[in-house]
């Protein structure tokens, strides 16, 4: 297939333009710089310029696409409308563009925030609706297109995709634990984390590509919640550091914008991912890959 990738350099779409051009199909990557554009070019993907706010770029490239994976974010935690706008506007631009067509729109979601205090799965549907809401409330804007012919994967990633390089979650918990001479949890730290390799992430997104049907709800989980205490604690071997309780009241004061995610209990399952995909994890654990340093090099 011919497949628009956004985020095509990002963390996880880096790793699923790889997966996807080693598995035969053609990429053109969405790049908003020149180095992103130089990196794209040199694994043998295609280069469309432009980013999140070139609604019309955006429509060029799924209008001439086989199938369109989203998966660029602003990420902008500070000011979360900020990226709730552009996340809900990509999603209209690429819908509006293959309506009626048939052909495959897989998009990023998260997990976080599906359930609190239980495990989630498949079957819960996202409670963010509308502009105002997280993400823009774009995966069940995205899901609206089933019913217009478009054939929608919401492929929900665990709030921690590790590995080597990772500059996300995990980086920034590194990062305040540096800075603070303690490794911190929230409260007793038994609340849960779901977490998956990068490698496993790009996995699941080229085989829902391949396999998944219109509306189907992927979880992107290799391990279903693996207690903030135990990372708090991985994160102050790698360190030398001591690990300490946070008080929940004191948690955004201690981890910033961070800290809302870290208190929250959300364990996720990916049983049925796991069926529906004929797939199963196979890349190092968080801990193992805590353990192994990369996150702790100058």
């Amino acid at each position: 297939m011919r497949v628009f990738v956004t985020g095509a350099s990002g963390w996880i779409g880096s790793a699923v333009v790889d997966e996807l051009l080693a598995a035969g199909h053609e990429v053109t990557g969405l790049a908003r710089s020149g180095a992103s554009a130089a990196s794209l070019e040199a694994k043998g993907a295609q280069v469309r310029r432009g980013d999140l706010d070139d609604l019309d770029g955006i429509r060029e490239g799924a209008a001439a696409a086989d199938a369109v994976i989203h998966l660029a974010n602003k990420h902008d935690f500070v000011n979360p409308a900020v990226s709730a706008q552009a996340e809900r506007g990509a999603v209209q631009a690429i819908g509006d563009v293959l309506a009626g067509s048939g052909r495959p729109f897989l998009l990023a979601s998260g997990t976080a925030g599906l359930a609190q205090g239980r495990m989630a799965t498949e079957d819960d549907r996202s409670p963010f609706h509308g502009p105002e809401s997280p993400r823009g409330g774009s995966e069940n804007l995205a899901l609206e297109y089933v019913d217009r012919g478009v054939n929608t994967v919401s492929v929900r990633y665990a709030p921690t995709v590790h590995g080597d390089g990772d500059h996300g979650f995990i980086a920034v918990l590194v990062a305040i634990a540096r800075e603070k001479g303690v490794a911190g949890y929230v409260g007793d730290g038994t609340n849960r984390w779901p977490a998956i390799h990068r490698s496993d992430a790009a996995l699941i997104t080229r085989l829902g590509l391949e396999k998944a049907p219109a509306g189907t709800l992927l979880h992107a989980v290799s391990e279903e919640g693996i207690p903030t205490r135990e990372i708090a604690e991985a994160i102050a071997r790698g360190l030398g550091v001591p690990v300490t309780s946070i008080a929940p009241q004191d948690a955004q004061k201690h981890f910033g914008w961070i800290g809302r995610f870290f208190a929250m209990d959300a364990p996720t399952s990916s049983a049925r991912t796991q069926e529906l995909l004929g797939w199963a994890p196979s890349g190092p654990g968080l801990i193992q890959d805590l353990d192994a340093g990369s996150y702790f090099r100058a």
